[in-house]
């Protein structure tokens, strides 16, 4: 799989996420179906991950519409050029537990302990279950990108290698789903009241691991090789396909 530019430049920070998310809120005025940052991570976490490498005129329209120029946004472009190099170098890295600085990190938001984070007044009558889950948007996101290309997730020939395909995406699917657990911590805020519950972390833990066995998989297997099929020759005795009226034996069959 081949990465976008690498840069030499720090990690993104909080005023870069700021600013894709503000580069997506003015492109949403014109195309109301333009999605959240958390989910173009989740949407290039699996291109990161994915066994052929989409090239960004394959994804980009995709992800945020036929009308999205990258020449005219290059600096959310280039924000997410740093962010692919980011993640890749994040799931290349030989990391044994999540504490560890260089493990990938996906950029997650908690929306429900926000609101709650906020006075009661200015949560107004805003319905804590319609909103998303901790890091449900995120998975859509990548399971997106999945379902875009399924020919690039087709299980290997390997019975080994199709379970641990098998298991990863499962494993991500699951936080499509809402956390139906009792609340325990806030992800917005230390103190923050309860909005995620300790199966939703641990579901959480499992996924980042899963993007890990989903990026070595495919690089330890590369691309898929195309088999590549002949057609078949006419009879000797059929029209010949070059429209001469001629039989092929007496056309182009004829050396």
């Amino acid at each position: 799989m081949t990465d976008p530019t690498p840069t030499d430049k720090p990690p993104l920070g909080p005023d870069d996420f700021d600013a894709q998310d503000a580069a997506l809120d003015a492109l949403r005025e014109h195309d109301e179906e333009i999605p959240q940052w958390e989910f173009c991570e989740g949407f290039l976490a699996a291109l990161v991950c994915t066994r052929r490498a989409i090239a960004p005129d394959e994804y980009w329209p995709v992800l945020l519409g036929d009308g999205f120029n990258p020449v005219a946004h290059m600096e959310f472009v280039w924000r997410w050029q740093r962010r692919w190099t980011e993640v890749a170098a994040a799931l290349d890295a030989p990391v044994e537990n999540l504490e560890d600085e260089r493990t990938f990190q996906p950029e997650v938001l908690d929306t429900r302990g926000a609101v709650l984070a906020l006075p009661e007044v200015e949560r107004g009558e805003t319905d804590l279950d319609s909103l998303p889950a901790y890091a449900q948007v995120w998975a859509l996101g990548f399971m997106y990108a999945v379902e875009t290309w399924p020919d690039e997730w087709l299980p290997p020939r390997d019975p080994e290698a199709a379970q641990m395909l098998d298991r990863a995406l499962e494993t991500v699917v699951v936080l499509t789903e809402d956390d139906t657990g009792k609340p325990t911590v806030s992800m917005f805020a230390e103190d923050g009241p309860p909005s995620v519950s300790e199966r939703r972390l641990d579901d959480f833990g499992a996924a980042i691991w899963a993007v890990y066995d989903l990026r070595q998989l495919w690089k330890s297997l590369g691309p898929r090789i195309e088999s590549v099929r002949k057609a078949p020759e006419p009879g000797r005795n059929d029209p010949c396909p070059c429209g001469s009226g001629k039989k092929f034996k007496k056309c182009h069959g004829a050396g």
